[in-house]
């Protein structure tokens, strides 16, 4: 052959491997993002969203909601995310209603509320590895609002969470996985996913790859670690562990939050036979947030997402535990983002090379249980009091051994030494459980030298989020050309005050609707001084959020908000109090009829009109913070705090009625908090309790707990707290469960309130919620509990209505409340006529006159709402001040 014609077919040649490397790096890549929507995880997000769609197409959204964040906080969140950065487009998914039966088969839409061992044909359950995650401060409660900002910052478009109508994760899932190629990034907990390849064996082909931020493999944790040469008492805690479980490394140092959140559904995707990429805390723990990379973040904010993401940052910063920030808080999801989008782009290279971590092939697993295997102690659900194993897993193998209960499993803790439970490490092994998977170690330098950002992904991070292209639209206030925040306060004059009142809810959609008629009764019968929460029973603590909206509506303000103990009594650790236990808690579904109907106000608490007023994370150290931050006039005060301050306002003949409609949590730590505390209290209305007449054993309604027939759902779900109130000196009047039950009938409270000639915004609110309520009742067997938060309006209608009509008639008994520890048990209430309590009970009322006095008040013109809605609001916001007809007071 001639050398002309060699040289020619040697260009022809690499003219095709150019072209077919070409082809492959311009293909659009299809992505589906799955995401516990913690801090880091929207900066993820949004570093996605800020790229090319011709080169990375963002699809679809799905939320992991049994780790740093609950279901309903979380979907809106990310529809408020999406709605800025005009996405409107992209899929979200969320929850379900779907279990596992007891043989191991996968129902149709399994939610992810509970790790896949936990997990049921219901989504109520235990939290043997959420536990591990504060619920408070610093936990769930700054991540569901992200610190406060998200209402703050973030605009609100049309999109949110409706019951029934929202879709699942994994209806989300396969109809993504369906259209083609897809990427998968999971950057949580991995139930969702682990979920739908189980279920999905046929749909594996459509997935290109997986990119997963989390496990340790030779990590050494470099946070909690003494100074050098430090001649204190200083202990180390995590220093060198593999994992990052900062509450609960003296039982498992190996795991990191996101695999140990479901160990197993962590080894489904990692034994999938779909290509992996690792992004573990051996990699993250070497890109920090350095001071220096927070310094120029701060003066780069030339766009909404930039400034969202780095008042989030600030947030997280100012309001951290100790001084170690800038050691302890890392790039995780974010980075895996750029890391994974790096090598994206660089599919040809066979050894992973990328702009921002190096890389190296590891053999790995990731380990669900600990040796011995083949052991049945009750610790694993897979094989214990089973003949044939859960999934068909395999007797004597990696899945049978012990199952790490909880933060302080016995197994796990070895005394005077590091804790031996291996639970959702991501181990590196040798044999045929052994995967071969890329993984990051570290993350590469800036190539430019002379730059105060140290980490080559620093930059990138700033200048995607700081392009112009495809930024976000607008926040919150710049949504509304004319947004102005109002404060609200009733006008008193010279009205003679009625009845000091604290209400104490746990925002139930019955204590929403309580809240609303006792705005509504006259302040020259009732003065509502104070509004205290417990996050104890069937909502989240952001919901808190909620009760300023409503607040607002009403104008009202001025009433204090203070926030309860996130845990029942004796339910926090008693190492590290931040975390605690769900013993009782998790009676409530998190799903349908549950948290996330609460959370959300069953999808209608987005047409509250916006308070100015919210939960923040702001502190100071007044209050025992490390630090103060921006703002620390805007603390969110406590239950306790709000009580203590009430009481320097009243005179010395004044006293206080309060009102309970939940767990009685914060009332049991106003009467251990003081001595004094039954003189202030003139009475105290219980709504809750069952009680049991003359044998007829008439169940209970906590329908989760089938060993417990008899409790009712306020008394179980602290029946410590309950047990200390009923024993104290307090003048108790209680609205058991029997009596409510006569009046929960959803045709005649809507009937009324649909034939009432006067339409207040609060009545057609209450007509919109409890039609709601009764929709779902009728529509779907997980709603048949509906009638329960009815049922509760009754306290607040028997505190302060007309007892003429109603015709109220009372009992007296001895009784006294189950507090045993024993589940089947607690939260009873008998009759004892030797050592309870005398306790007045409400037997029967009138329930015609209950309806009619309900609707008729909230239909009242007076005191009625300043701002009927959210709609009401846009439409000032967009309409110049002089064009106003309503003056604002």
């Amino acid at each position: 052959m001639s050398l002309p014609r060699v040289v020619w077919l040697i260009g022809l040649f690499i003219l095709f491997m150019g072209t077919r490397y070409c082809s492959v790096e311009a293909k659009t890549r299809r992505i589906l993002l799955d995401t516990d929507v913690d801090t880091d995880d929207f900066f993820a997000l949004l570093y996605l969203l800020k790229l090319e769609r011709s080169e990375f197409d963002l699809q679809a959204v799905t939320i992991n909601t049994n780790a740093w964040t609950d279901a309903g906080h979380a979907v809106n969140q990310i529809y408020d995310i999406l709605f800025m950065m005009d996405r409107d487009d992209i899929a979200v998914g969320v929850g379900g209603e779907g279990g596992i039966l007891p043989n191991g088969t996968i129902l149709r839409n399994v939610g992810g509320y509970l790790p896949i061992i936990e997990q049921g044909i219901t989504t109520a359950g235990g939290c043997r590895y959420r536990q591990a995650i504060p619920n408070g401060s610093g936990g769930l409660l700054d991540i569901d609002s992200n610190y406060g900002l998200r209402k703050a910052f973030l605009p609100q478009g049309s999109r949110k969470y409706s019951p029934l109508q929202q879709p699942t994760a994994q209806e989300v899932m396969i109809e993504t996985i369906s259209r083609g190629p897809t990427t998968v990034f999971v950057i949580g907990a991995h139930t969702n996913f682990a979920i739908f390849l189980m279920t999905n064996p046929h749909l594996k082909k459509n997935i290109e790859h997986i990119y997963v931020m989390g496990g340790g493999v030779r990590s050494k944790n470099p946070t909690g670690c003494c100074p050098e040469n430090d001649t204190s008492s200083c202990k180390p805690r995590q220093c060198g562990n593999h994992g990052n479980l900062f509450t609960d490394y003296t039982s498992n140092p190996y795991a990191e939050f996101n695999i140990f959140a479901d160990p197993f559904a962590a080894y489904q995707v990692i034994h999938s036979g779909i290509p992996v990429t690792l992004v573990p805390l051996d990699a993250t723990n070497t890109i920090p947030i350095s001071e220096s990379f927070f310094n120029v973040f701060n003066r780069s904010q030339n766009t909404y997402e930039a400034q969202y993401c780095f008042q989030s940052l600030k947030m997280a910063r100012d309001t951290w535990f100790d001084d170690q920030f800038y050691t302890s808080y890392f790039m995780w999801d974010s980075f895996t983002s750029g890391v994974a989008v790096s090598l994206m782009r660089n599919p040809h290279k066979d050894k992973g090379e990328n702009e921002f971590a190096e890389m190296e092939y590891m053999n790995i697993t990731v380990v669900t249980s600990n040796e011995p295997y083949g052991i049945s102690d009750g610790s694993n659900p897979f094989f214990d009091a089973l003949k044939t194993p859960k999934f068909n897993l395999k007797k004597g193998g990696v899945h049978s051994g012990h199952v790490q209960t909880g933060l302080r499993d016995p197994f796990c803790i070895v005394e005077n030494g590091t804790g031996r439970c291996k639970d959702g490490y991501t181990e590196e092994i040798t044999g045929p459980e052994a995967v071969r998977v890329l993984v990051a170690t570290k993350a590469k330098p800036n190539q430019d030298p002379n730059s105060p950002l140290d980490r080559q992904f620093f930059k990138s991070f700033l200048d995607v989020l700081n392009n112009p292209k495809q930024a976000g639209r607008f926040n919150f206030q710049t949504q509304f050309p004319y947004y102005k925040e109002v404060l609200y306060k009733l006008d008193l004059g010279t009205k003679k005050l009625g009845r000091n009142v604290v209400f104490d809810m746990d925002m139930s959609a019955g204590d929403f609707l309580s809240l609303f008629y006792l705005l509504k009764v006259p302040i020259e019968v009732i003065n509502l001084k104070a509004i205290i929460v417990s996050p104890t029973g069937w909502a989240n603590a952001a919901t808190i959020d909620v009760i300023y909206d409503l607040l607002h509506m009403m104008g009202r303000d001025d009433i204090p908000v203070g926030l309860g103990d996130v845990y029942a009594m004796n339910q926090s650790d008693p190492i590290f109090s931040s975390v605690g236990d769900c013993k009782y808690v998790k009676a409530i579904p998190h799903g349908s009829g549950g948290f996330l109907d609460s959370d959300t106000l069953y999808g209608l608490a987005r047409d509250l009109p916006r308070s100015p007023r919210r939960y923040t994370a702001e502190n100071s150290v007044e209050f025992g913070a490390p630090r103060d931050t921006d703002h620390p006039k805007l603390r969110q005060p406590l239950a306790l705090e709000i009580w203590n301050s009430l009481l320097k306002t009243l005179d010395r003949a004044s006293k206080i009625t309060i009102l309970t409609s939940g767990p009685l949590t914060n009332l049991a730590k106003i009467m251990l908090s003081s001595k004094n505390a039954s003189s202030i209290i003139q009475d105290v209305f219980v709504v809750g309790g069952h009680i049991n007449y003359d044998n007829n054993y008439k169940k209970g309604n906590v329908f989760t707990v089938p060993s417990n027939g008899f409790a009712e759902f306020n008394m179980y779900l602290d029946p410590l707290a309950a047990k200390t109130v009923f024993e104290s000196k307090l003048n108790i009047t209680l609205i058991p469960l029997g009596t409510q039950r006569s009046i929960c009938s959803f045709p005649k409270i809507l009937k009324r309130l649909r034939l009432t000639k006067k339409k207040t915004p609060e009545a057609l609110f209450a007509l919109r919620l409890l039609s709601t309520l009764h929709w779902l009742q009728r529509a779907h067997h997980k709603y048949q509990h509906m009638d329960i938060f009815l049922g509760e309006t009754l306290g607040a209608v028997t505190l302060a209505g007309d007892h003429d009509s109603l015709k109220p008639t009372w009992k007296f008994k001895q009784i006294k409340v189950f507090a045993t520890g024993v589940e089947s048990e607690d939260g009873q209430i008998a009759i004892d006529e030797r050592q309870g309590k005398f306790v007045r009970i409400l037997e029967n009322v009138v329930s015609a006159a209950y309806y009619d006095q309900f609707t008729e008040q909230l239909a009242d013109k007076r005191q009625s709402a300043v701002v009927g809605s959210f709609e009401e609001q846009k439409r000032r916001w967009s309409t110049p001040p002089s064009n106003q007809t309503e003056s604002i007071l």
